[in-house]
């Protein structure tokens, strides 16, 4: 892992720092796991603007992603690690003893030419993918399953990372990135090691038309707007606005959101530290 910064030539370099691509073998992807990616500008089906700064960006096409790892007792080969625009983490492509190729989320630590598999049998090593009961305690693990066979779901972005602390009858303790202890079924599946490009919070866009590369337009303050707008807006000269809050009138820092009657709560043992 390794960030590259610019030398100041620029105002748009002064700050940059981006991600050097070391770990990158391949720069083209594989055509026959490619999907179109049409671009909405934030328009519904008729025509009106439903979500606001969306527009623009770099024309992209989906990455086909296993999620599921399913190919259970088949060794695969890593053949490359690629950048993926649509994610954080790399992907790495893999050609199955059978033949197919698929791409999965990229571990740190994988190597190109390694060999992976999925299934109980699969040894706990990067780059495999087991159910949680097979799994040996403390290990790092992510791309982890809420609901066997539905597809890895957390710890997916770069550098993320889940802990195995426990095990309870059908029931996997993991320690979730955000240092939630949460009990998931143990036939759920998840992937050993973590997820790769951990550098990426280090980065610095450097400029604003970045932003606009990713399809993100220019956003405005609510202070700045007038009360008919937002909460926050209006007053005599540079107001403050009063409480933070969104546009819908919902307060913006410290207000829990989540139903206290959800039903996934008692599958949570201790929330989140608070900051």
């Amino acid at each position: 892992m390794a960030t590259r910064k610019y030398n100041p030539v620029t105002p748009g370099t002064r700050f940059r720092i981006v991600n050097s691509f070391a770990e990158l073998t391949e720069n083209r992807p594989e055509k026959s796991l490619l999907a179109p990616m049409k671009k909405t500008g934030g328009r519904n089906n008729q025509g009106h603007r439903a979500m606001r700064y969306i527009g623009g960006g770099h024309k992209k096409q989906y990455r086909l992603i296993d999620f599921k790892r399913n190919k259970m007792g088949v060794p695969g080969i890593v053949k490359t690690i690629e950048y993926d625009p649509n994610r954080t983490c790399f992907i790495s492509l893999i050609h199955y003893k059978d033949g197919e190729k698929r791409y999965i989320l990229a571990p740190q630590g994988l190597k190109v030419g390694q060999t992976i598999m999925a299934g109980p049998d699969a040894p706990p090593e990067i780059g495999n993918a087991l159910p949680l009961k097979d799994i040996p305690l403390g290990t790092i693990i992510h791309n982890i399953e809420l609901h066997p066979g539905q597809g890895g779901e957390m710890a997916r972005s770069a550098g993320s990372a889940a802990q195995l602390t426990n095990k309870e009858d059908k029931y996997a303790v993991v320690k979730l990135p955000s240092g939630e202890l949460r009990r998931i079924l143990s036939t759920c599946m998840a992937t050993v090691g973590s997820a790769s490009n951990s550098d990426h919070n280090t980065e610095m866009a450097g400029k604003a038309g970045r932003n606009r590369w990713k399809g993100i337009r220019p956003r405005n303050r609510g202070v700045a707007m007038n009360p008919v707008d937002h909460p926050m807006g209006g007053g005599e000269g540079k107001a403050s606005g009063g409480h933070p809050r969104s546009r819908t009138g919902k307060y913006a820092k410290g207000l829990k959101t989540r139903h206290p009657k959800n039903p996934s709560n008692k599958y949570i043992i201790s929330r989140r530290p608070k900051k």
